[in-house]
């Protein structure tokens, strides 16, 4: 399965930005009920710097996961499980500790997409 990354914002205490399109989301649809996840995106931060994302996972789909991605619906952190661990890329000292750190995401179907809480390993 495959979808286009088209947009999208990231708010946090260190960084903010948008997610800009041309990026991809492809998804292996395992019968064992498990997506694999491989997304690759631009974000471009509200002070100008570009950075490379990609992230691999897992998804759990759940029936609720199921009929939210048909539906337009969504679900809550925890309602399935569902992990990334993001990668980022940049040249852009002020983001330096981006390409320093270690980080793991859950997702959830949201509205208009999917969302995801990215935490950087202490």
């Amino acid at each position: 399965m495959f979808a286009e990354v088209t947009g999208g914002e990231i708010t946090g205490p260190r960084l903010n930005g948008k997610l800009l399109s041309g990026g991809g989301d492809w998804a292996l649809l395992g019968d064992d009920g498990f997506g694999r996840l491989d997304v690759r995106g631009q974000v471009e931060t509200d002070d100008g710097a570009l950075i490379y994302t990609h992230y691999e996972g897992l998804v759990e789909l759940t029936p609720d996961v199921q009929k939210a991605t048909v539906s337009g619906g969504e679900t809550q952190f925890g309602d399935q499980y569902w992990f990334t661990t993001p990668r980022f890329e940049t040249g852009d000292e002020r983001y330096r500790w981006l390409t320093q750190g270690i980080f793991l995401a859950r997702g959830r179907v949201y509205p208009s997409g999917v969302a995801y809480e990215v935490y950087r390993a202490a």
